[in-house]
C-alpha cells in the first residue's frame, strides 16, 4: 500500500495511537521537567545558596563543583533511561505500523 492511500485521519484516530501517544507525551513531559528543575539547581544555588556550594568536600573540591559534575551523570542516566523506556513505545509504534493498512485503509 503506498503512503498516499493511508488514510491518516483514521489512524490518528485510533484508540492505541492516542495511547501511545498520551503515554510518550507524559514521559516526556516529565522527564523535560525533572531536567528542567536540575539544571537551574546549580546557576539558582550558586547565586542564593552560595554558603552551601562553598562547603569544601576535598581539597579545592566543594560542593558546588560536585553538584555541575553530576549534571553530566544526570544527563547520561536521563539518555539511558529514555533508551530502557523506548522499547516499550517502539514496541507499540510498531503494531500499529503492522496494522497501518488495515486501520487507515480508504
Amino acid at each position: 500500500m503506498t503512503q498516499s492511500s493511508i488514510n491518516w485521519v483514521a489512524i490518528d484516530a485510533d484508540p492505541r495511537f492516542q495511547r501511545l501517544h498520551a503515554k510518550k507525551m507524559a514521559f516526556l513531559t516529565g522527564l523535560m521537567i525533572f531536567s528542567l528543575v536540575y539544571y537551574f539547581l546549580l546557576p539558582v544555588g550558586a547565586a542564593y545558596f552560595t554558603d552551601i556550594y562553598k562547603i569544601k568536600v576535598y581539597g579545592v573540591v566543594n560542593v558546588g563543583i560536585l553538584f555541575a559534575l553530576s549534571q553530566f551523570i544526570v544527563a547520561w542516566g536521563i539518555a539511558f533511561y529514555y533508551t530502557a523506556k523506548a522499547k516499550d513505545f517502539d514496541a507499540m509504534a510498531a503494531e500499529l505500523v503492522r496494522e497501518a493498512e488495515k486501520i487507515g485503509a480508504k
